[in-house]
């Protein structure tokens, strides 16, 4: 933490917070389909609403959400969210444990945790932009980055094994309790935090729900960078069910060849997420923001070529090395750009918008290519995400990025 120091000791211990919360998270990866199939003897179907109906359920709940953190206490929202992660994923080893573990709790228990998980990113980068001064923004986003990457290197692989020698509950249990631990390490970085709005907070309109929506849309520099997102996001995670079938299917991939093919470049995102600065520096923040958003799209249509054996694995590992590498140069800038222009009394519900958007997008377009997948195959399938994906850099205009940050909206008391 050492290298956070510069920051300051609070950052540093929202560094700590959001390591081990990310930590626990990928070492329980995957647990929920796990413990579906080995101690409930779900079905196909079963498991795969256990991916859908919980994130798209929670982004729905965490919609209200937003405007009420708007004019709370960001640091206070964070702790609570760990908590409320805490005790939701912590009935699950407890049901286990006594032997009453239903399906419809497996159901249940992601609804809450994705309406937490959004609440809380919301809030986070509202407290982060009230933590540190504009020019810190960027080192910290970075550092974010590269802790994500890192987890992703370690995380799974301990999750597994740790999967294998106590089961997949035993992970879930882990993931508990690294919310736990991130609450702590936010009580921690304590300091004043004014309260804003408290009236408004008691009594949030019907309105306010699409308020986040109706700034991003109204903003020239937000807009095109917001759909670009939605769209780029959605494509990429639409395919990956795709590829499983393919890999593991007719080009015979074994597990472990797959579980490679998309751990091995997550070096190229630590790497990304470390030149985020320096060429942030050298070339300006627009710069690195339309060329690494550009580049990043470039990378999946060569996923459609993909063939069998140890030529086929390492197309694999090189595309998504590419992707991955101007994904975490392109993340950080993009984070603390977004933070920049948005004016601070809309962060919470702009972020909730954003990232409810960008997971209902990821879920329809999921949705949407299983289907292409059956009726034109895989392959084809795959291409034709890709084809589309080169067009997404268009979103990245330069005259409505260029624009200089908005100003602080005036607040209002009346719709």
């Amino acid at each position: 933490m050492g290298s956070g120091n510069r920051l300051g000791r609070r950052f540093g211990w929202f560094w700590a917070a959001y390591g081990t919360s990310a930590l626990g998270t990928w070492l329980a990866f995957g647990a929920f389909p796990l413990i579906a199939v080995q101690v409930l003897h779900a079905g196909p179907a079963e498991v795969a609403a256990l991916s859908s109906v919980g994130a798209a359920a929670g982004a729905a709940v965490a919609v209200p959400l937003g405007p009420w953190v708007e004019h709370r206490r960001k640091r206070a929202v964070l702790i609570a969210m760990d908590l409320v992660r805490c005790a939701a994923l912590l009935t699950v080893p407890a049901a286990f444990a006594f032997g009453v573990l239903t399906f419809l709790q497996l159901l249940l228990v992601p609804v809450v945790v994705a309406a937490a998980d959004i609440t809380f990113r919301a809030a986070s980068g509202a407290y982060l932009k009230a933590l540190l001064p504009a020019e810190g923004l960027l080192v910290a986003n970075a550092r974010l980055e590269s802790t994500t990457w890192t987890i992703t290197i370690v995380g799974p692989p301990v999750g597994g094994a740790v999967t294998g020698i106590l089961g997949p509950v035993a992970t879930v249990a882990a993931d508990a309790v690294s919310h736990l631990l991130s609450a702590l390490s936010l009580r921690a970085t304590g300091g004043p935090e004014p309260r804003t709005g408290h009236r408004e907070a008691a009594r949030v309109r019907s309105g306010d729900l699409l308020a986040g929506w109706r700034y991003i849309l109204a903003d020239a520099t937000l807009r095109p960078l917001f759909l670009n997102t939605a769209l780029f996001n959605g494509l990429v995670m639409a395919v990956q069910p795709l590829l499983a079938v393919q890999m593991l299917g007719p080009l015979g991939f074994a597990p472990w060849q797959y579980g490679l093919a998309f751990a091995a470049p997550s070096l190229g995102g630590l790497l990304g997420s470390w030149l985020a600065r320096p060429l942030v520096t050298r070339f300006g923040q627009y710069r690195v923001l339309a060329v690494s958003g550009t580049l990043r799209a470039v990378w999946p249509v060569g996923l459609a070529f993909l063939g069998p054996g140890a030529g086929g694995l390492l197309l694999v590992i090189g595309v998504e090395c590419g992707l991955v590498l101007c994904c975490g140069v392109f993340n950080p800038v993009h984070a603390t750009y977004r933070l920049q222009r948005t004016a601070t009394d809309r962060i919470t519900r702009t972020l909730t918008a954003w990232t409810v958007t960008t997971r209902a997008t990821t879920a329809l377009l999921t949705a949407l290519w299983g289907v292409l997948g059956s009726l034109l195959g895989p392959r084809t399938a795959i291409g034709l995400a890709g084809v589309l994906l080169l067009a997404t850099p268009l979103l990245l205009r330069r005259r409505a990025a260029a624009l200089p940050p908005g100003p602080e909206p005036a607040r209002t008391t009346s719709p």
